[in-house]
């Protein structure tokens, strides 16, 4: 066991490393050699764990998921959890590198030698799940197709976190994602339904 919790320590040591080189640098940017020295481990600590800088980043891109673990269970899934899910990566953007470099890595996939579109059609899997649930309670516009909706929404967000950084230094993400919802909410939800849905997130 005790092997086993210092092989895990060591894992956590590198993405923790490789987050902070990633966030800072971009993809191309960073090097091996960085998050080494970062990370404190020796290459072959490292190699033992990843093959390549490639590999790290596809490891950290998975983790953006654990965002949704807490809401993925509720009750009551429709179209505020969607809301509220852009709200929570926001605040993890400001908050944790990791996510931060996550979302730097999927935006820099281009120059991956493996790209791959894993990561937003996972978000838009996720988003399209719930907006079938909200359908299903009246909840959207009648004859809007959910795949386009998803799709929309994370590329929407995926603007706003992008022009937030550049602006702002992601300081104001939460008011640009609470902008984002007042405008998009009269395009999907009737009128009579418009007043139960929280642009600012739920509380």
């Amino acid at each position: 066991m005790a092997k086993q919790e210092r092989a895990e320590r060591t894992r956590t040591a590198i993405l923790d490393a490789a987050a902070k080189v990633f966030d800072g640098s971009g993809f191309y940017g960073a090097t091996l050699s960085d998050i080494l020295l970062h990370a404190s481990v020796t290459k072959g600590a490292l190699y033992f764990h990843f093959q390549s800088k490639e590999q790290i980043a596809h490891a950290l891109i998975d983790e953006q998921f654990a965002v949704w673990q807490p809401l993925r269970d509720l009750p009551d899934i429709g179209l505020q959890t969607v809301i509220d899910l852009t709200h929570a990566m926001a605040r993890r953007l400001q908050e944790d590198v990791r996510v931060r470099a996550s979302i730097r890595l999927v935006i820099e996939q281009g120059t991956f030698a493996d790209p791959t579109p894993k990561a937003y059609l996972q978000w838009i899997s996720v988003v399209e799940s719930c907006l079938v649930q909200a359908q299903a309670k009246g909840d959207l516009i009648e004859g809007l197709d959910v795949n386009e909706v998803a799709t929309y929404v994370i590329g929407s967000f995926t603007g706003v976190q992008v022009s937030s950084e550049v602006l702002a230094q992601r300081k104001d993400i939460t008011q640009r994602v609470t902008t984002m919802w007042r405008i998009v909410l009269p395009g999907l939800v009737p009128p009579r339904r418009r007043a139960r849905f929280s642009p600012e997130g739920s509380a």
